[in-house]
């Protein structure tokens, strides 16, 4: 079994920054991508970016709200996966999902076999 443990959510005001962690444990780790999704009160849970495993660099991918305001990158050697988030908005507020062992599209949640418990993210207007 896999194990994904997401840490860094917190509170923020509208323009500020927060960057998630999400480290992989439990048995051999492998994984051709790693994502964040998010999930609004009383909305389905989004996809917000993935990043490739294996491709030397990692392939990003981002849902266009939040192109050129957040990153994704990974520390292969420490399986983990971070996603910086700059210039928040109060529309960013949501919890915040880190997810592991795809196979399919990246895009939907039906695609990845592991999931972390979420944390909490809340920008302030």
């Amino acid at each position: 079994q896999v194990q994904l443990v997401e840490s860094g959510g917190g509170l923020v005001q509208t323009g500020g920054s927060l960057r998630l962690s999400c480290a992989a444990s439990g048995r051999t780790f492998s994984s051709s991508a790693m994502g964040w999704f998010r999930q609004a009160p009383g909305k389905e849970r989004q996809f917000v970016a993935t990043i490739s495993w294996s491709w030397p660099g990692g392939m990003t991918y981002y849902t266009d709200s939040v192109k050129g305001r957040f990153t994704i990158s990974r520390d292969n050697a420490k399986n983990t996966v971070f996603l910086q988030m700059n210039s928040l908005k109060p529309e960013d507020t949501a919890v915040y999902y880190c997810a592991a062992g795809l196979r399919g599209n990246y895009m939907y949640t039906s695609s990845y076999d592991y999931w972390g418990q979420g944390t909490q993210v809340t920008v302030s207007s």
